[in-house]
């Protein structure tokens, strides 16, 4: 079976459309004789003389008339082929899925979801609990994105930094330390409670202790912010939490924050997902939507959470 020489269909379609070779060899940038060349390539190719010099000018012959109409459409497919696909949010009917805290779920979610309902009606929203120790197989995941705190980004996936915090201790107003400078041995005299859901909030604690061989004396691990609020609020548990979401908490409910008794690294907070979502249209739309929701909120119950902690004098 003969191959073709699809090298040549460009000049093929510059010839037809111009019907002069000089002009032909202005456009593709090549000589005229190289120009005439390739024309009897062609030729030999179609078995057909394809241009016919008639007088000052070149005349078609009816193979080259219907390979004209055939070669517009066929390269017009191939050119969109390279095309960057085009996003319409008014015609999105895509199920964009993010994970994050049951805090993000209640304070941050509902700004996202009214944006998206407003720019991409006909899309849709899952959200879901993240847990920390999927992040290596976030390949693996139908998530779009993650919302969480983490100091290693894996290799392969991509992300935005959304800001830093610094840990907190959270406790009701009626507690026996409320309102008092927390030493180390109250630290770890009264029981303590985890929320497990979301990013790693423990682990800062977890360096500065272990080393000096010490330990929090655990009383309830839950999975939502909500479900430790009203621990907090009937015993007197103390919760390790970021400032912001202390402060955010302590404005809606009868709970009180103060500093740590030791010092601990801060918490990066990063808006993630893998690279091969990377450069899909929606995608990135979506998670421009989402990221100033993100970085906004952060930034101002950090800020509204240091006045608290650190007032002016």
């Amino acid at each position: 079976m003969h191959k073709a020489n699809l090298n040549l269909l460009p000049t093929l379609k510059v010839l037809l459309e111009t019907r002069n070779i000089s002009r032909a060899a202005e456009l593709l940038h090549l000589s005229q004789p190289s120009i005439s060349k390739q024309l009897g390539q062609l030729r030999s190719e179609f078995g057909d003389e394809l241009l016919v010099r008639e007088g000052q000018r070149w005349l078609l012959t009816p193979r080259a008339e219907a390979l004209a109409a055939q070669l517009a459409d066929s390269l017009g497919a191939l050119e969109r082929l390279y095309e960057a696909p085009g996003f319409d949010p008014s015609r999105c009917e895509r199920v964009f899925r993010l994970a994050s805290s049951d805090y993000v779920a209640q304070h941050i979610l509902p700004d996202i979801c009214a944006a998206l309902v407003r720019e991409a009606p006909l899309a849709a929203l899952e959200y879901s609990l993240w847990d920390k120790r999927l992040l290596p197989q976030l390949w693996q995941s139908e998530l779009d994105m993650v919302s969480t705190i983490t100091e290693l980004v894996p290799d392969q996936i991509r992300g935005l930094h959304q800001g830093e915090d610094r840990l907190v201790v959270l406790m009701g107003s009626h507690h026996p330390l409320a309102g008092r400078s927390l030493s180390l041995d109250n630290y770890l005299a009264w029981p303590h409670l985890q929320v497990s859901g979301g990013g790693d909030k423990d682990s800062p604690v977890e360096q500065v202790l272990a080393p000096q061989g010490l330990s929090r004396r655990w009383f309830a691990r839950v999975p939502f912010f909500q479900a430790a609020v009203e621990v907090l609020l009937r015993t007197d548990c103390l919760l390790t939490t970021p400032a912001h979401i202390a402060w955010q908490l302590s404005c809606e409910h009868a709970l009180h924050f103060c500093d740590l008794p030791f010092a601990s690294r801060t918490q990066q907070y990063h808006l993630l997902w893998h690279q091969r979502h990377h450069q899909d249209p929606a995608h990135k739309w979506f998670r421009e939507l989402a990221y100033p929701f993100l970085r906004e909120h952060l930034q101002r119950t950090v800020a509204a959470s240091r006045k608290v902690l650190n007032p002016p004098r």
